[in-house]
């Protein structure tokens, strides 16, 4: 269970810019991102929650580009389009925005909405504080930042068990999370601009 006592109330304390704050939730996959922003969104009033995985390449365009084995990594998302969205979600009062069905592994297109209501605006993925182009274009875009610190052994667990939990077999499980997921979480936790607040959980 997730205790983001304190970060709440750290969040509330950062000015609305145009109507808004919008705060990164960074971490490797399998840190908890999700988790704490969800926990986050029940705990700030006018909190919306917008998903950096609403953003994966369509698994056709990876296909083409031989890419899809490596879903998940930077290259493989439309960081043009999620920058753009961002950006956007500063003063746009009703926004769509793509959400991502896990099971399905599709984006769903305008699987979620900001509201006037939502004046705090909580972006979760992996990638929000990469300092490598073209991620590096989004850090001037938030108003604080969170970075989740899970030591790499735990995150492989995470991984491994994600994987299983989809029907995979523990060799394959482990097969697929030491490919592609933890060269990810490794370039997350080596290539990440500093946050402003770090939540250790393990």
């Amino acid at each position: 269970m997730i205790v983001a006592e304190g970060i709440a109330d750290a969040i509330l304390a950062v000015p609305c810019r145009q109507g808004r704050r919008i705060i990164a939730i960074a971490g490797a996959p399998a840190s908890g991102k999700s988790t704490l922003a969800e926990v986050l969104a029940k705990d700030i009033p006018g909190a919306r929650v917008l998903p950096m995985d609403g953003f994966h390449r369509d698994n056709a365009d990876l296909e083409a580009h031989g890419l899809l084995s490596r879903k998940g990594a930077p290259h493989t998302f439309d960081v043009v389009a999620f920058a753009s969205l961002v950006r956007a979600a500063r003063s746009t009062p009703h926004l769509a925005f793509p959400t991502f069905d896990r099971t399905a592994d599709c984006v769903v297109p305008g699987g979620d909405a900001l509201t006037p209501e939502d004046d705090t605006i909580l972006v979760e993925g992996n990638y929000l504080l990469l300092k490598d182009a073209p991620w590096h274009r989004m850090l001037p875009l938030w108003d604080f930042t969170i970075m989740l610190d899970v030591p790499l052994t735990e995150l492989e667990r995470r991984l491994i068990a994600r994987w299983q939990s989809y029907g995979f077999s523990l060799s394959d499980a482990t097969r697929r999370a030491q490919a592609n997921d933890l060269p990810n979480a490794k370039l997350v936790v080596e290539r990440s601009a500093p946050a402003d607040r770090i939540f250790r959980h393990c």
